[in-house]
């Protein structure tokens, strides 16, 4: 037989390798796909109310580490099971189907009650696909490379819960990650240091050099900025986490944006804080382009970059309606960095390590609005400070023992 690779892009997702394998003989076919880039830092995990048959019809990428389920009916196709696929909701389902239907003739004959009890389960599935009643989808992957589409992109889609969460120590072993645990040696200065280590480049996987280094950010906190320069294919990428603990209260910031200079102000986008433009109707959730410290004409630019890459929108694969929606909403974007509309420009950052510069500290900014609040319960477990217990956990163990 032969074997067809293709590297393709997911549009707001990433790059996935697809496999196709035909017999001339046989006329049997299979397809699976594969991530063409790295275990990512966090899991993820997507939960879809399925209300029409419309929503039967999103891209799903599901690796092969990933597990579908659908808690209306206890169904669970667990992970490492199957091999990765590039499908639809309906087609995840219809492979459902096929496996059970595959030995259900011997089972008739071996197990009459069994097969029947299948054969009904099998029903349900069937019903499922016609959308007479709505039903949750819930794809989870802890190597955080499946993906579900939003046919809303870039807006939010309400239908639609993306939850990015730390791998257990279980999962990491199940991927094969080696947990380092090392403590760090406090007596060691870093603030005077810029530190490199080895890695591959992301774009081409050729060895790179990544330098680290501790900055004190004015009126805010200390952070760690990575930088990534690649020298075979030239590629650049800077990173930014948090130097500090996650503060006691969420923040969220608010920017009333009013001239071309509000473009200048420093911005600190940490991993875990979402960006919101009300008069374009967009969210870009937690995760999505990283820590960033930079501009704001520098962040809102990375947005219309990661909208204007969307492969879907250029030559024979694009649709007028939607390409013709990605290019207003770009054009808007546009509007905003230019300063020739006035616009809201919102961070809410769970856990607190975002930064919006304030041009007057230390007085207060007028068009600047920070509020503290206080984290929900579901914010909190997205963050992993649920479990998390840092006083008295000492006599508890000695107790254990």
């Amino acid at each position: 037989g032969v074997t067809r690779l293709l590297l393709t892009r997911i549009p707001f997702f990433k790059e996935i390798i697809v496999s196709s394998f035909t017999c001339d003989s046989c006329s049997w076919s299979n397809t699976e796909i594969q991530s063409a880039g790295r275990i990512q830092e966090q899991g993820v995990r997507y939960t879809l109310a399925v209300t029409s048959r419309q929503d039967m019809n999103r891209e799903v990428v599901k690796t092969d580490c990933a597990t579908a389920r659908i808690p209306e009916l206890d169904f669970e196709i667990p992970a490492f099971t199957q091999k990765g696929v590039l499908t639809t909701i309906e087609g995840i389902i219809d492979r459902a189907v096929a496996g059970l239907e595959q030995d259900q003739p011997v089972r008739r004959a071996t197990d009459e009650e069994v097969a029947s009890k299948i054969d009904e389960f099998i029903g349900k599935l069937k019903q499922l696909k016609e959308v007479r009643s709505s039903f949750t989808f819930i794809v989870d992957d802890p190597s955080g490379n499946s993906f579900v589409e939003n046919p809303h992109a870039p807006r939010k889609d309400d239908a639609l819960a993306v939850t990015r969460y730390r791998r257990t120590p279980q999962q990491a072993a199940l991927l094969g990650l080696e947990l380092d645990e090392k403590p760090a040696d406090p007596a060691e200065d870093l603030r005077n240091e810029v530190l490199q280590f080895n890695t591959n480049c992301p774009e081409c996987n050729a060895p790179a050099n990544t330098n680290m280094k501790l900055v004190q950010i004015p009126h805010f906190k200390e952070v760690i900025i990575m930088a990534t320069n690649c020298d075979s294919c030239g590629h650049r990428t800077n990173e930014v986490k948090s130097g500090g603990a996650i503060e006691p209260q969420g923040t969220r910031i608010t920017l009333r944006i009013t001239d071309p200079s509000d473009m200048t102000r420093d911005i600190l986008k940490s991993e875990t804080c979402s960006v919101e433009i009300p008069e374009l109707e967009f969210e870009l959730g937690m995760g999505v382009l990283g820590g960033k410290f930079t501009t704001l004409e520098g962040l809102l630019k990375d947005i219309a970059d990661l909208v204007e890459r969307n492969p879907f929108t250029l030559g024979d694969s694009s649709r007028p309606s939607k390409t013709e929606k990605l290019r207003e909403f770009v054009g808007k974007l546009h509007e905003i960095v230019e300063g020739k509309t006035k616009a809201h420009f919102i961070m809410d950052d769970p856990a607190g390590n975002s930064y919006l510069q304030n041009v007057y500290a230390p007085e207060e900014d007028p068009e600047l609005k920070v509020e503290r609040y206080e984290r929900t319960f579901e914010q909190n477990e997205d963050l992993g400070l649920n479990d998390m217990k840092t006083e008295g956990y000492e006599s508890e163990g000695a107790s254990g023992r």
